[in-house]
């Protein structure tokens, strides 16, 4: 979706990576939850940190600040997984993304939304629908979907899985 195809005000959840603002649509966040413990998965993706437990459900967990080439940091206390549902090729995938914080919802009409820039910007801008703003404040508002490729949400969701409440058990004391 670009930004022209952002006809009507929608709701993002906006949170923080270093010192940058980011947005995703509210419509594909799940939960917001406090960090916990992550089980390493061996033979994965650097950015993939690994798996926890949601209600017997194995979800995958993606450190955005790897994924966007960005020093991995150190947990705080601010520091949250954002539980997203993202579709792909018709097929859905449960995961969880690590961000330093989370902010609001903000709502952002389509008028306050640019393109990104087609140059001199940090970010990949075929991950970025479009760049927000609210309060003299940029805000990168992230096409989530494309942020990762058909064949990382295979990897990624070949570690995702429904498992029994005595395999969950494994799973969150591993």
């Amino acid at each position: 979706m670009s930004v022209s195809e952002i006809t009507e005000t929608a709701l993002y959840l906006t949170f923080i990576l270093e010192d940058e603002t980011f947005a995703i649509d509210v419509s594909q966040v799940r939960e917001i939850l406090d960090l916990s413990r992550i089980t390493k998965v061996p033979r994965t993706p650097d950015f993939v940190r690994g798996v926890i437990n949601i209600r017997g459900n194995v979800v995958p967990v993606i450190d955005m600040r790897m994924k966007f080439g960005m020093e991995m940091a150190e947990s705080t206390v601010h520091t949250r997984i954002i539980v997203m549902e993202i579709t792909i090729d018709e097929k859905t995938t449960i995961l969880g993304a690590i961000a330093d914080s989370v902010n609001d919802v903000l709502e952002i009409d389509p008028n306050d939304i640019e393109p990104p820039p087609e140059i001199g910007s940090r970010w990949r801008s075929e991950f970025i629908k479009g760049i927000g703003k609210h309060n003299n404040n940029f805000i990168m508002i992230l096409d989530i979907g494309l942020v990762f490729s058909s064949d990382e949400l295979a990897m990624v969701g070949d570690t995702g899985k429904t498992v029994s409440p005595e395999e969950a058990g494994e799973v969150a004391a591993a």
